[in-house]
């Protein structure tokens, strides 16, 4: 299929998604002759709605929400889970949007982080119901104040405009996801890194797959949140190990598959092809089962 045509589209995706400069579509880029239509061979699909259901084409499931993928609907699902739903699934974290070896593999100067951060921790949550955050946040902030930029708790005056600015200033920044599942890992822990504030993490239980478990704070290897406060107290209080961990790699080596793009590219046309070639596709397989194609 190299160099062939192939008609794609995407549909409920995020506000601001553009069809011809994304992860999926440059992926596909060098593999194939791309044309955006409505009448795909193959469409990229979300879960911000469902204009999905317009089209009647092998469909691929893309979500980085901590969802589970619905075959009723989908040939192929591109999700945060390892479990590969009998080979009908692959780990892609929304993270990838991120070009992350890009943004994530410069080498650190410790010396010169530490003297750019000139306060102590900071959280930037707008969503009030994650119990872990919120939990940890009142502990540590007993312990020493912590500033929360967003909507939720807020204590410096307002909502911050620029997240990555404030949290720059940081020598750590909590990092919880909405939700701990095995695998689902989002935004959070990237943007942090991005400014080499120390995240503190909780959310993926296996996020030591993904990134270099010595390059930041990881909730899941304490026993409890009163003892993963008085780490953070405690390298808040001796630069050594401070600047010990600002020093090492975000970055695993080896490079983990899924943040290869040259391989990860190979992977997203070996999708394509298999479902391009199967005639299980969504729309037919409801067909067959006599459901009803809403």
């Amino acid at each position: 299929m190299r160099n062939r045509s192939l008609k794609i589209n995407f549909s409920d995706f995020w506000k601001g998604f553009n069809k011809t400069n994304n992860l999926f579509y440059n992926l596909l880029k060098p593999h194939f002759n791309l044309e955006i239509s409505e009448q795909p061979d193959v469409l990229f699909y979300s879960c911000f709605g469902y204009q999905f259901r317009n089209y009647k084409c092998h469909r691929i499931f893309y979500t980085g929400e901590n969802l589970k993928p619905n075959y009723f609907d989908c040939d192929y699902s591109l999700s945060f889970y390892h479990d590969s739903f009998n080979d009908r699934n692959f780990r892609l974290p929304l993270y990838m949007f991120s070009n992350i070896r890009a943004v994530l593999s410069d080498v650190k100067d410790p010396e010169l982080i530490a003297k750019s951060k000139s306060r102590f921790c900071n959280m930037v949550v707008s969503n009030s119901k994650c119990k872990s955050r919120n939990n940890f946040y009142h502990l540590l902030n007993q312990q020493k104040k912590v500033d929360s930029g967003g909507k939720y708790l807020n204590n410096v005056g307002g909502p911050v405009h620029d997240k990555l600015d404030f949290i720059s200033k940081y020598k750590f920044t909590l990092a919880f996801e909405n939700k701990s599942t095995p695998g689902y890992v989002t935004e959070k822990i990237i943007e942090p890194m991005r400014v080499h504030s120390i995240p503190i993490y909780w959310g993926n239980t296996e996020i030591g797959k993904d990134f270099n478990e010595k390059s930041f704070i990881n909730a899941h290897n304490f026993s409890s949140f009163k003892e993963l406060a008085e780490y953070i107290l405690e390298i808040d209080n001796n630069e050594h190990l401070y600047k010990q961990i600002l020093a090492e790699p975000y970055l695993l080596d080896p490079i983990p598959d899924v943040q290869n793009y040259q391989r990860l590219s190979e992977k997203i046309k070996e999708i394509v092809e298999l479902v391009y070639n199967t005639t299980y596709n969504s729309y037919h397989y409801l067909r067959q089962k006599n459901k009803p194609y809403i």
